[in-house]
């Protein structure tokens, strides 16, 4: 489990990363120690050799010269001043020189090569190293010894480097645990544990993450989070409002619907009466009153989330368009405001017809009243149309353009009002009915010059 955490993979990768330093440090390490190792073994051939110079008779006994020999730990020494090379030193070899190394000049590769075979030959050869003599007291040194005591030497040097590398590396991943777990692992935990208690109780404002972190990364992840909670909890509070809304306008539209079912059964009298104004009038009132009750009944079923299919029927559409623009008359009041209506031929559709029906006066009434804010003449034409895949209702204005905030949210309810004090159903309700005939509905232009809408129901999807 440690090794899953964050600062426990940062450990475990510092050591490697150490010791792989450690390594690459390592190789040229042990050759600079072979060099250093041979070129003291010249140093004291140079000063053995001088015993013999010193003498008065250039010799030396035996036990003299084998222990100067013993002393440089060599088995012979060559040393040439002049042009000619002396065997200054020697001893008796158990085998002849297999192998000779030039310290003068040697790149640092040939030295790291000679180095490698020394570690990996197990045999105890018999080499000769030439070197420069100390102090220019000659042009060439030779020296031969065996090379297994600077095997041995070379690998207790690498142990050594490698028991430091394990401490370093070791000292150096402890004290980055800890960094790590100050400056990274901590604040994330903490802010693990910030988003958790978000979690258990997202509409609580007070558990919103306040960004603190040190670190940029850090504080930019909060930043973010931040921003993503204070949506998150105003979109919960405002689903919540819209339910408690939703329930209360349900108990609304029964209470409602109740009334106005008494209502339309008054007006039904109404059509019996000799008057003709109250002829002319009642049955546009019987009309609206039974518009108004399947409203009603429309609400509850959205409540209860048992929304109606479309009931396809086949009318004709120019009257349903007159329909819609008569009834939006009624409304214009004394305003300078023309609604007007126009089908391309004898167009025939198969839809819901009341369905249909909302969704044309919802999109003509919010340009009406936009219009009527502005209290300027205004002009509003619905057109209709047929082509050989589909039906296509356009409805245009000449008002202001839908605002921002509008075509931000064009088809959400509550947000996509395109007027003061419009609650954007009209737009949310449309699109719905609209879907549920298989078309689609979309805003084409929206500027000072006005805003058209195009309403498109398939064919195919009403056979």
């Amino acid at each position: 489990m440690f090794l899953k955490s964050l600062s426990g993979r940062f450990l475990l990768l510092t050591i490697i990363f150490v010791m792989l330093a450690e390594v690459m440090i390592f190789v040229p390490s042990v050759a600079r120690f072979r060099v250093d190792y041979l070129q003291t073994r010249l140093d004291r051939s140079q000063i053995a050799s001088l015993a013999l110079l010193a003498s008065p008779d250039d010799m030396l006994t035996p036990e003299l010269e084998a222990e100067l020999l013993r002393n440089a730990d060599v088995l012979n020494v060559a040393l040439q001043r002049n042009s000619v090379r002396e065997l200054m030193l020697s001893s008796p070899m158990k085998s002849p020189i297999d192998q000779t190394f030039d310290l003068r000049g040697a790149s640092a590769w040939v030295l790291i090569r000679d180095a490698m075979q020394v570690l990996w030959n197990n045999d105890d050869r018999v080499i000769r190293v030439r070197g420069e003599p100390v102090n220019e007291a000659g042009h060439l040194i030779e020296a031969a010894l065996y090379e297994k005591p600077l095997r041995n030497a070379m690998i207790d040097y690498g142990l050594n480097i490698f028991k430091l590398s394990l401490v370093i590396s070791v000292i150096t991943g402890a004290l980055l645990f800890i960094a790590v777990r100050w400056l990274l692992v901590l604040p994330i935990s903490r802010l693990v544990s910030q988003i958790r208690e978000f979690e258990a109780a997202p509409e609580d404002a007070r558990l919103i993450i306040q960004p603190q972190a040190g670190v940029t990364e850090l504080f930019e992840a909060e930043t973010a989070i931040q921003s993503m909670q204070t949506q998150v909890s105003q979109s919960l509070k405002q689903k919540g409002r819209l339910a408690e809304l939703g329930s209360a306008v349900s108990k609304i539209s029964h209470d409602l619907r109740n009334i106005l079912t008494t209502t339309q059964l008054l007006a039904d009298r109404m059509e019996m009466s000799d008057d003709p104004a109250v002829q002319k009038t009642a049955p546009k009132l019987v009309t609206s009153l039974s518009r108004a009750v399947n409203l009603c009944e429309s609400t509850l079923r959205f409540g209860k989330a048992e929304e109606t299919a479309p009931n396809l029927t086949t009318f004709a559409m120019q009257p349903l368009l007159a329909e819609v623009v008569d009834g939006e008359c009624l409304s214009v009041g004394k305003t300078n405001i023309r609604i007007s209506s126009t089908v391309e031929g004898d167009i025939s559709m198969r839809a819901d017809r009341e369905q249909l029906y909302r969704i044309v006066s919802n999109i003509v009434r919010n340009a009406r009243q936009v219009l009527s804010a502005r209290k300027q003449a205004g002009d509003i034409q619905v057109l209709g149309e047929e082509t050989a895949q589909s039906w296509t209702i356009k409805v245009s204005d000449n008002g202001p353009g839908l605002p921002k905030k509008a075509l931000d949210n064009l088809f959400t309810p509550f947000e996509g009002g395109a007027r003061p004090g419009g609650s954007g159903l009209g737009l949310a309700i449309s699109a719905e009915l609209v879907k549920g005939h298989g078309g689609e509905i979309e805003l084409i232009t929206s500027g000072p010059e006005g805003s058209t809408f195009l309403i498109t129901l398939p064919k195919d999807a009403a056979n």
